[in-house]
């Protein structure tokens, strides 16, 4: 009896020990003022937050990684997700920590992560709204030493973009494939896609396409146009037959947006960042080496410190898996340069 009642016991103490190795997973609903819009966007964002283990038990503060999703993508931290952030955790990859991501998927299935007059401003509430809410209701190191932002994809462009404005509030940027840096490939003048967007004259065509959707997301976040249905924005390019039209002013303020053109002038933002970093996939579709590539140049040549780092994989295979960036990577290069 004495027996099996140690061996109780010591079951008992193995389940108390794996379950004090895994974090939690905590949602709610931020009702944004700065998302107030007049293009039909839902002001109401649902936010899921990762909780290190011990959380509740612990008196500790911990620093943040806000993490943007891509394009069609939303707010949830799936099993696999959260398993990778405990896995970070286990494997001494990181120190407990506390991760964040938000919904900002729109009517077009993105936000790009900046201020529109027409859709909201989606970069005051990431960079305000959200990180004033985490800092007031959840025991965060309440600093911008202790706040890294990352991304993959469209969010990759959104953690880059929000963080060279927001020096202030972020100090660390992994930027994990970011799209939309320039006017290359599939997004440039002579692709197909703006050919193709001003054929689309229904959202549910717009619907059966990937790059014309894209366009119009970007264009409703760069350049609305409150006065042009259906989809109420203009586009820098446009064609009459095969002969391209270059709109001027509408290429101005998407220019404005992207970041292999923004970092001139925000150069001395971006030296006050502690660490920055890019990466890519070798096999990942053609416009990801070559925007990054320029922009990782135009940062060299700035002379702006940073790392850039071409892996092999395509544009998702290698992300959220064990053999991954974000538990071989991205987590250790929080560890490294936020403050714990």
């Amino acid at each position: 009896m004495k027996k099996l009642l140690i061996l109780i016991i010591f079951h008992l103490s193995l389940i108390t020990c794996a379950t004090a190795q895994t974090g939690k997973v905590v949602s709610f609903i931020l009702n944004s003022k700065a998302l107030q819009n007049t293009g039909g966007e839902n002001p109401n964002r649902k936010v899921s937050v990762y909780l290190p283990p011990n959380y509740d038990g612990s008196t500790q503060r911990y620093p943040v990684i806000y993490y943007l999703h891509g394009f069609m993508g939303k707010d949830s931290i799936f099993a696999n997700m959260k398993n990778i952030l405990d896995e970070g955790i286990r494997r001494q990859k990181i120190k407990p920590f506390i991760f964040v991501q938000a919904d900002q998927y729109t009517l077009f299935e993105g936000s790009f992560y900046s201020n529109s007059s027409l859709t909201g401003n989606w970069d005051e509430f990431e960079s305000k709204e959200l990180v004033e809410y985490l800092d007031k209701n959840f025991k965060t190191i309440p600093n911008r030493e202790s706040r890294g932002i990352a991304g993959h994809s469209m969010g990759g462009y959104g953690a880059f973009k929000i963080g060279m404005l927001h020096p202030e509030v972020f100090s660390s940027i992994y930027a994990l494939s970011p799209g939309l840096l320039a006017m290359v490939k599939e997004f440039g003048p002579n692709s197909t896609s703006y050919k193709e967007v001003q054929n689309v004259k229904t959202q549910d065509d717009l619907k059966k396409t990937y790059y014309p959707k894209v366009l119009v997301a970007v264009a409703r976040a760069w350049s609305p146009n409150p006065n042009k249905p259906p989809f109420f924005c203009d586009f820098p390019f446009s064609y009459e037959g095969d002969k391209m039209i270059v709109n001027q002013s509408v290429l101005e303020k998407w220019e404005a947006n992207m970041p292999v053109y923004m970092v001139d002038k925000y150069a001395d933002n971006l030296r006050k960042m502690t660490a920055i970093k890019l990466d890519w996939g070798r096999n990942d579709s053609p416009r990801f080496p070559v925007q990054i590539g320029m922009l990782s140049q135009r940062l060299e040549n700035l002379g702006i410190n940073h790392f850039s780092e071409e892996y092999i994989g395509d544009h998702g295979n290698k992300i959220w898996t064990i053999d991954g960036r974000v538990l071989n990577d991205l987590l250790p290069f929080f560890n490294d340069f936020l403050k714990f």
